[in-house]
């Protein structure tokens, strides 16, 4: 058998072709010909459009056209669609491919012009004359929920959206607990920053009718199917193709974008290939952020730290729009419970309406915001009965042996929260070890004699991963023997070729390096949902592997007739069907796949074995394809998994505070991560070495900076930090933990989005610890623990502010104790 299948540390296949240049991306489709587009976007966060005059665009050599909402007509005219309804969603909104007779954001698109190149659609959009009625703007959770100004004049408190869920009456577990804290927790918005921006590429035949879209998107039958609806075409006449893709993170999920409806719309008016590229600007103020949430926690425990009654309520930021539906504050919401189960619990959240760039998921997609406060009430609780934080959470561990565990909540995907399996206490045990949480006090001592401050923290996570309702796979063994596959999912750089070749070579008993695998090409998979929600190698990965088991089955049989033996007895071993532990009699299952079609012309020498004069044995009673099967060695399979699959993890991290500078500074970072069995454990790294990243850019240096007036006052890298190289941690150390789900038929479970859900909790818990003053709100930069240290030593309040934004953070030295502000204790 292949020893570069299931389960082996494969290097990845795309890599060297991405590292040397030869990727092929949106931008590098097209010719001279191509036609491209430019789109006048709102500077005001909030206001009515009275005219829009594009005569001196006209004037400028080589544009084209200057398109606005009034050129557009029927579906395309109308509000841009409600991806994922949902019945608590009562004040839905979403924007336009063009805005109608308002802007809801800076960034909104207002114009496009088409023009012979960027640079001259560029300067042509400076000359479009727009008149505005400007309105105040409604900037930040507290505002939006205080609701004296109104977003929209028909959404009453600014809310999209009122949503509960409960088990057990959790009001009264935390009146009657022993113990009682209540506190606030405060995440701040931020973005992902994908290398690639987004991009699209019409091109239209008017000879056939037909469009064919290149986008940077992780769902090509997701755009294949809104543009189709709104250009008034049938879906056979659309064909979606994702190249390369540098990078999503959620992103690019969302469709239609207005981008992705206007460029084909004016291919098919123009008769020529239009193309837009998203530069930076543009996707700092018209993509779409995440994260900013506000979550009240009351909790109620015993004198072990056992949570018997919490009650949550949350305050989310949806933006201008809600296109994407309520995914995030589900997320945020039912996830929060990591691996505990309280004795009673009843979330509350509150989506709002504000005049920011629209809310979609980001890599956790609500996860970060929900584990941040158990994790970070966990440590609470710990804090107040002077007990050992991880002691803490062990005492309120699922156990293995009570899975699968119904919380009877629902899920993002509608389906109940039914964790599948898992071993919690077992992470711990591994997290205790690799990160020396034992021994952690005697390096703070050793740290303290040399006058440095060090802090330890952690943090647990449960991630439901997978959700459906389907993905589907197609193999094809080709008469040369290489195996083709095919899946709609897309690629953004998980590695998809080389986990689907690996899982293929397995199932099929082909060499690795003969499996070439394809995704996000509507001309070679057309029915899929998207990659999203750490659902790549669950969904895609088990459909690929029920194809490959029908491959294979029928090769068996059709091998048995050419070797005259019975398909029990046949096995496949790198390609050749052979007798079990014969080799001396086989067959390539190229060969195979020649007989597979009946042929009445011989093309080469390998179809001759195919034609009716073959010479080879036949059985006249029978035709030559008998009834039930089909030519050619192809099947096609889909997976639809009865709910989602729950992976897990434990991060704990080490750090080091400046005592002059407040830098923060990572010493030491530990991940031990459950996935179920993987398929490619260095592919599973390297998902979590980039989640970690992502995760410390989201505790320590990303946010979006919104001023009162609506604008983004950090939409460059000029402003907007990331982490670079010398902030990531220089080494991770991983461990691993596999509990197999029972619900597919490779028991394993999303890695994707596993290293930057429990960051920004585990980093707080030890910047805490370092400097014995409560982090309430993240991320946290050395300028807000400074202000944090003053305000902890001077007893006066310290206004922490970003210089022109609204991002004001109030610290009172009444709240800066150890103990929480809120506390009762009953007997």
């Amino acid at each position: 058998m292949t020893t570069r299948g299931f389960g082996e540390p494969v290097k990845r296949v795309e890599d060297p072709r991405l590292v040397t240049g030869k990727g092929r991306y949106v931008d590098d489709i097209g010719d001279d010909r191509t036609l491209h587009a430019a789109f006048v976007r709102s500077p005001h966060a909030r206001a009515r459009i009275r005219d829009i005059d594009p005569f001196e665009a006209y004037e400028v050599d080589g544009v084209v056209a200057v398109y606005t909402w009034d050129d557009l007509a029927g579906p395309a005219a109308e509000p841009l669609p409600l991806l994922i309804p949902h019945p608590d969603l009562t004040h839905p909104r979403t924007g336009y491919a063009l805005a109608r007779d308002a802007v809801n954001h800076v960034g909104e698109a207002v114009a496009m012009v088409v023009a012979r190149d960027r640079y001259v659609a560029e300067d042509a959009v400076a000359l479009v004359k727009v008149d505005y009625e400007v309105l105040k703007p409604v900037v930040g959770l507290r505002k939006a929920a205080a609701a004296e100004e109104l977003v929209y004049d028909d959404v009453p408190g600014n809310a999209a959206a009122v949503s509960t869920q409960s088990y057990g009456d959790a009001a009264s577990a935390v009146a009657q607990a022993p113990h009682r804290l209540t506190f606030e927790w405060d995440i701040e918005r931020s973005a992902c920053m994908p290398m690639e921006g987004k991009g699209v590429h019409a091109r239209w035949d008017r000879h056939e009718g037909k469009l064919t879209l290149w986008t940077a998107t992780q769902t090509s039958t997701g755009v294949r199917g809104a543009v189709s609806a709104k250009l008034g075409l049938d879906l056979t006449q659309v064909d979606v193709i994702t190249p390369d893709v540098g990078g999503g993170f959620g992103v690019k999920i969302v469709h239609p974008w207005p981008e992705e409806i206007m460029v084909p719309w004016a291919s098919m008016r123009l008769g020529r290939d239009v193309k837009w590229t998203e530069d930076r600007r543009e996707h700092f103020v018209s993509s779409a952020h995440e994260r900013a949430q506000l979550l009240t926690v009351d909790v109620g425990f015993d004198d072990e730290g056992r949570v018997l009654g919490m009650e949550v309520d949350i305050l989310h930021d949806h933006g201008a729009y809600i296109p994407y539906g309520l995914i995030v504050p589900i997320n945020a919401s039912t996830q929060l419970l990591g691996p505990y189960k309280p004795g009673a619990y009843r979330v509350t959240f509150t989506s709002l309406y504000t005049n920011t760039v629209l809310v979609t998921p980001y890599r956790g997609a609500g996860r970060p915001q929900g584990v941040y406060a158990m994790e970070r009430t966990m440590d609470r609780i710990a804090q107040y009965l002077g007990k050992d934080r991880l002691a803490v959470r062990e005492a309120n561990f699922i156990q293995p042996d009570e899975f699968p565990v119904d919380f009877g909540l629902m899920f993002q995907d509608g389906r109940p929260l039914k964790y599948d399996s898992g071993n919690y206490p077992g992470l711990a045990d591994k997290l205790r070890a690799l990160v020396g949480w034992d021994e952690f006090e005697e390096f703070r001592a050793q740290a303290r004699s040399e006058g440095r401050r060090v802090g330890i923290g952690l943090g647990f996570y449960v991630e439901g991963t997978g959700p459906g309702p389907y993905e589907g796979g197609h193999v094809q063994v080709l008469t040369s023997g290489k195996v083709k596959v095919a899946t709609g999912i897309t690629s953004q750089g998980q590695g998809h070729q080389t986990a689907f070749a690996q899982i293929v070579a397995t199932e099929l008993g082909v060499p690795f390096e003969d499996v070439i695998v394809t995704t996000g090409d509507t001309r070679r998979f057309g029915y899929s949902v998207g990659t999203f929600a750490s659902r790549g190698a669950v969904m895609s990965g088990s459909a690929i592997a029920l194809a490959a088991r029908k491959v294979r089955d029928r090769t068996l049989q059709l091998a048995a007739d050419a070797l005259e033996a019975d398909p029990g007895d046949l096995e496949i071993v790198e390609g050749q069907v052979q007798v079990k532990g014969d080799p001396s009699t086989a067959v390539g299952i190229g060969t195979v796949a020649v007989l597979s079609n009946p042929l009445r012309y011989a093309f080469d020498e390998a179809s001759k074995a195919a034609t009716q004069f073959s010479g080879g044995p036949v059985d006249y009673s029978q035709p030559p394809i008998t009834p039930g099967d089909k030519p050619g060695l192809d099947e096609t399979d889909y997976y639809s998994p009865p709910a989602s699959t729950f992976a897990a993890g434990a991060h704990a991290v080490i750090v080091e505070t400046d005592p002059d500078t407040a830098e923060i500074h990572i010493l030491k970072y530990a991940v031990v991560h459950d996935c179920g069995r993987m398929v490619n454990p260095r592919i599973v790294e390297g998902q979590i070495h980039g989640g970690v990243a992502q995760g410390v850019g989201g505790a320590l240096y990303e946010v979006m900076a919104y001023d009162d007036a609506g604008q983004l006052a950090n939409a460059s890298f000029m402003d907007f930090l990331m982490p670079y190289v010398s902030e990531v941690p220089t080494s991770i150390e991983i461990d691993h933990l596999e509990t197999p789900s029972p619900l597919n038929p490779l028991g394993i479970k999303g890695a994707g989005e596993a290293g930057v859900i429990p960051t920004s909790a585990a980093i707080a818990a030890a910047i805490e610890d370092a400097e014995g003053i409560p982090i309430v709100r993240m991320p946290i930069s050395p300028s807000e623990l400074f202000d944090l240290r003053r305000a902890a030593a001077y007893p006066e309040p310290v206004v922490n502010t970003m210089p022109g934004t609204a991002s004001t953070r109030w610290v009172d030295p009444a709240s800066l104790p150890a103990a929480p502000t809120e506390s009762e204790d009953r007997p």
